[in-house]
């Protein structure tokens, strides 16, 4: 941190320093002392929370999921996942905002209007995404190169390794950041081979039905609709993934994140006990300029790195899928059975090394998929702990509580394959039908916050908020169907 910046407050004198901002007022968390909002920087020095985000969002969604879709029904249902990922674009940056002019994360700032929040988004976090799908869809893809192994124990193997990486890293976030622009590098090498390689003429004809067809749904008898809403989901991130935001761009010193301190491991890093609140930006006309000059390339940032990168990947790898295998009636289901005979298909019909890659790109895209969500799960639930519950402990850092949780998570999840519930595609349709339902909620919180948690120059308004009330709505008639879907077929089967 710039001394600079950190002691400008006392450069300005005691009396402005000891202002505070509290929209709220109940004592939740304390008032936010005004500070300075820091220089914005360029976007090639802010490049990494948007790269992450789409690391982890190119996973099931695209490499499963919507290309079984594409393959199943034709490319016209391709304009939910466009969609999707732009909704989850403007929730990003609603995300984002809140972050930007105070260092704070949104799950803080919900819980500045009512406590339990803190409680309940850590369950929202938990719940969802403790089932270890994406490890057991890698460790199972990589048994199509190598040949039968032990899924489950191999994958207790990687959550372990996982563990190790994060949680002995001096600075976490840093190699979080490494790990998935590594993958996002593979992920564009890998397409533009398959744009020149794979792809077929008629595919691309066939790709303005994505237009033509806006607004069209498949036959829920052919898609269900779990599978539905979890293509709608992970297209992109989703769920309490995009919350994660926050933490991603506090910790590369956004805006006002300069002053929060970042989580480091208790192992081989130097700790910092100060809880997690934040600090209002001045609401003058030099700090203004400032946060305008952060939100302009903080949305540059996230289209660039978020938007572009998962759209690229959704359409070629569902134009992929089908350009050779659809019609084939290749597999029933959107599994791994899928990704095993497309990648026989396209060994066949591109070249023998062309399908290893295929199956080794998504090996390696599932496990560091796996290795993203051990982290989101432990910042943000270290977060809320520190801030809410933990803000007086000298003994429970973030870095400690993160340790905790991130190994807590591991055993979790090494129980749950230990128990026999190790289905891939169960484990991933189980996590993005919860993650729906949790993105309904805080598509309404965030209305909330970025209209009353703010001061009136900065609050969401106009298009933004149009959006963020589109995206209420979207979320929740998909989880709205799979709740009424899921309780007629209860009803089915239960006796009167």
């Amino acid at each position: 941190m710039n001394p600079l910046q950190r002691n400008d407050d006392e450069a300005r004198g005691l009396g402005e320093a000891n202002q505070t901002f509290d929209s709220v007022g109940n004592g939740n968390l304390p008032p936010m002392p005004y500070r300075d909002m820091p220089e914005p920087l360029p976007l090639a020095r802010v490049l990494g929370p948007s790269v992450i985000l789409a690391g982890l969002g190119v996973g099931s969604g695209e490499y499963i999921i919507w290309p079984f879709m594409t393959a199943t029904v034709g490319t016209f249902f391709l304009w939910a996942a466009v969609l999707s990922v732009t909704v989850q674009y403007f929730l990003n940056m609603e995300i984002e905002r809140y972050t930007l002019a105070t260092g704070e994360t949104a799950v803080a700032g919900f819980v500045r209007f009512w406590k339990p929040w803190g409680a309940l988004f850590c369950l929202f976090t938990i719940v969802p995404n403790m089932w270890p799908g994406w490890a057991t869809s890698g460790v199972t893809i990589l048994g199509f190169l190598v040949g039968p192994i032990d899924v489950p124990l191999v994958t207790i193997g990687v959550l372990v390794a996982s563990g190790v990486a994060l949680t002995a890293s001096p600075i976490v976030y840093q190699t979080l950041e490494r790990a998935q622009f590594f993958k996002v590098g593979l992920t564009l090498v890998f397409l533009v081979i398959a744009i020149v390689a794979a792809i077929s003429p008629s595919a691309w004809a066939d790709l303005p039905q994505a237009v033509t067809g806006f607004g069209r749904l498949p036959d829920s008898n052919v898609i269900p609709i779990a599978l539905m809403l979890s293509g709608l989901v992970f297209a992109g991130a989703g769920g309490v993934n995009n919350l994660c935001q926050s933490n991603w761009i506090r910790d590369k010193g956004f805006g006002m994140g300069i002053y929060i301190p970042r989580i480091v491991s208790p192992i081989t890093g130097e700790e910092v006990a100060a809880p997690a609140t934040g600090s209002m930006m001045r609401q003058d006309a030099e700090n203004l300029r400032r946060f305008r000059g952060w939100w302009a390339v903080a949305n540059r940032e996230q289209l660039v790195s978020f938007w572009f990168i998962c759209v690229f990947s959704i359409t070629v790898f569902s134009l992929l899928a089908y350009s050779t295998v659809f019609g084939n009636q290749i597999a029933g289901q959107a599994n791994l059975a899928f990704i095993q005979a497309e990648g026989e298909v396209l060994k066949r019909i591109v070249a023998p090394w062309f399908g290893t890659f295929f199956w080794v790109f998504g090996a390696l895209s599932m496990i560091l998929v796996a290795l993203g969500t051990i982290d989101y799960i432990a910042r943000i639930v270290a977060d809320v702990l520190k801030t809410v519950y933990l803000q007086d402990s000298r003994r429970w850092t973030e870095s400690r509580l993160y340790f905790l949780v991130a190994w807590g998570t591991i055993a979790a999840g090494s129980i749950i394959l230990l128990s026999g519930f190790n289905q891939p595609l169960l484990l991933l349709v189980t996590a993005a039908c919860l993650n729906g339902v949790v993105m309904f909620v805080y598509s309404i919180l965030l209305i909330q916050l970025n209209r009353r948690g703010l001061p009136t120059a900065i609050r969401v308004s106009g298009f933004r908020l149009a959006m963020l009330v589109f995206a209420t709505l979207f979320y929740g008639f998909f989880a709205g169907w799979l709740v009424i879907e899921q309780v007629r077929g209860y009803l089915a089967i239960t006796p009167p």
